[in-house]
């Protein structure tokens, strides 16, 4: 598992548990959701947003001038 082992990962676990508590890791298991499936959304979604004007009749707000 790229390259860690289970001692390995073992330690880092018990590390992360010290450093935040028993009851802080299932906030930071849900913000690691959230944030990955944050990234798969914006990931899937179109890469630009169209802003040019549309051409047409222009604005009656122009008109009062």
């Amino acid at each position: 598992m790229f390259g860690i082992g289970m001692q390995e990962l073992l330690i880092i676990l018990v590390l992360v548990l010290v450093i935040f508590g028993a009851k802080r890791l299932p906030e930071i298991g849900g913000g690691l959701g959230r944030a990955i499936r944050n990234f798969r959304q914006a990931s899937s979604e179109p890469d630009e947003i169209d802003v040019t004007p549309k051409s047409g009749k222009p604005s009656d707000e122009n008109k009062d001038a």
